[in-house]
């Protein structure tokens, strides 16, 4: 993909960092923690911008001539937004929640530049055949799905024998809207 500036994708995501190569990018990554807490009151449709936003806001001294693309997701399951998993219990708490179900995967963007930003959120609804005990259990012993928002990726074992159903871009649940991003990019690359 021919982009005509230097682009820095904060994120320590592999998956984001690959679908970006896979879309014919080049970019540098740059990470820096930052505090992932939200207001209670925030909507929990807006949780994924709000984060994505506050991460962009964490490089403003850091972008000079670049543009930054910075993303989060989130499981929304109701009005319950699920994170990533600390443990293997709260794993497999997670993941009976989503069991035999459908949730929504929101991943909220933001592209920035010194004189403008966008934020976006993608949302895409997933559903989850019946898994029994032990099939959630092998997933979580066999690919431990901490750094994971709802504790899954739908790249994964569990995504192709327990997803039977999206609505949505594929992408999104892996982490990254590319083809949003890829629209919007337009608009940077002057």
């Amino acid at each position: 993909m021919n982009f005509n500036r230097p682009f820095i994708l904060a994120s320590k995501s592999p998956r984001r960092q690959q679908l970006l190569k896979d879309a014919g990018y080049q970019f540098e990554v740059l990470t820096k923690e930052v505090d992932e807490s939200f207001p209670d009151e925030l909507n929990p449709k807006d949780v994924a911008a709000y984060l994505s936003r506050k991460k962009a806001d964490a490089f403003s001294e850091d972008i000079n001539d670049a543009v930054l693309i910075t993303a989060d997701t989130v499981v929304k399951v109701g009005n319950t937004i699920l994170n990533k998993p600390a443990d293997e219990n709260e794993a497999y708490d997670m993941l009976t929640l989503l069991n035999n179900s459908s949730h929504e995967v929101i991943t909220g963007f933001t592209i920035k530049d010194k004189s403008k930003q966008i934020t976006k959120s993608c949302t895409t609804l997933v559903h989850f055949r019946n898994l029994d005990e032990d099939e959630i259990w092998y997933y979580i012993k066999n690919y431990k799905p901490f750094d994971k928002a709802g504790a899954y990726g739908i790249q994964e074992w569990i995504g192709m024998v327990g997803i039977d159903n999206i609505e949505g871009s594929y992408f999104n649940v892996v982490g990254l809207p590319i083809h949003a991003i890829v629209e919007e990019l337009k608009e940077f690359n002057q």
